[in-house]
């Protein structure tokens, strides 16, 4: 970055200070809002907040499903659900956030997902008395709770309530429904050219358990392992599920896994999901849920 284009440490503190101030305002009656994020840090705002920024699209979806889109700020590149986030600033990617434009967006609160991208920013703004917030909601249980404390901490508890009661609903006719339904032995495609997959850990995982589906490499030692096509046809899956951006998507993951010989494939049980609903930890994610379940149940 050339010096004309810089900011110094301090030029940077003062405008995140004096953005924060303005944001901020007073407490309304003295109250202060406490809300647990999701590494098990108390997080304090003085009001609800009006000036958010989000390191990760799910983050983004979250704050919308809470009924609070319209205090988004800036985002990162990515975020694109919904259609109004597309409108947003962009103040970078999630693993680079450029600390300028979140600067100049003069945020009240910034929502961050993983530690190791966020924390340099983070530590400017925690030393500025702005809050951050770690959202990493791990299961599809945890999503209905994750937007209620975006409205806990927006101030549109009302909205955020509303949307979880309809996920938890939703959820639980997905247990209730298929909890006794035969179990389905499914390989997750997380890549092809290479093969990867995912294991147990990951969120994926959680959504084929509600279908009563049964990850093949759910074991693994690591969430995200590349594995061997003798590996996976050892395995003997019945279905394949991939993320995929475009319907011929899943008709080209079927055409290669029939020339790899899967058994499965040859029947045609290989499954393509909006990879964004699949792999983003947000409300979504409960569609693509209820889509595996769908399809898995076709397989039956």
């Amino acid at each position: 970055m050339t010096p004309d284009r810089a900011l110094t440490t301090a030029g940077l503190a003062l405008i995140l200070a004096l953005g924060s101030a303005l944001a901020r305002g007073a407490p309304a009656g003295g109250t202060t809002i406490q809300v647990q994020d999701d590494r098990g840090r108390g997080v304090v705002l003085a009001a609800p907040a009006r000036r958010a920024v989000t390191l990760a699209p799910h983050a983004t979806e979250l704050v919308y499903a809470a009924g609070a889109g319209d205090r988004l700020v800036g985002t990162v590149r990515g975020s694109d659900y919904p259609p109004a986030a597309r409108a947003l600033p962009v103040i970078g990617d999630g693993t680079q956030p450029d600390a300028e434009r979140v600067a100049a967006a003069r945020p009240d609160l910034l929502i961050a997902w993983q530690p190791s991208a966020a924390e340099p920013l983070a530590r400017v703004m925690e030393k500025l008395g702005i809050p951050v917030f770690y959202s990493d909601p791990l299961t599809l249980d945890a999503i209905p709770g994750a937007v209620e404390r975006m409205g806990v901490l927006f101030g549109t508890e009302r909205e955020a309530r509303a949307a979880a009661q309809d996920m938890r609903a939703r959820l639980d006719a997905l247990k209730a429904r298929y909890a006794s339904r035969r179990p389905v032995r499914v390989f997750v495609q997380a890549g092809l050219d290479p093969i990867f997959t995912l294991n147990d850990a990951s969120i994926v995982s959680d959504a084929l358990r509600i279908c009563g589906g049964v990850n093949v490499f759910g074991q693994a030692v690591v969430v995200a392992p590349q594995v061997t096509l003798e590996g996976v046809l050892a395995a003997r899956p019945e279905a394949v599920l991939a993320g995929v951006s475009r319907p011929e998507d899943t008709r080209k993951n079927l055409a290669a896994w029939q020339a790899m010989g899967l058994p499965a494939a040859r029947q045609g049980h290989v499954y393509g999901v909006d990879a964004d609903a699949l792999y983003r930890p947000g409300p979504r994610l409960i569609d693509a849920a209820e889509a595996i379940c769908a399809d898995l149940d076709r397989l039956r």
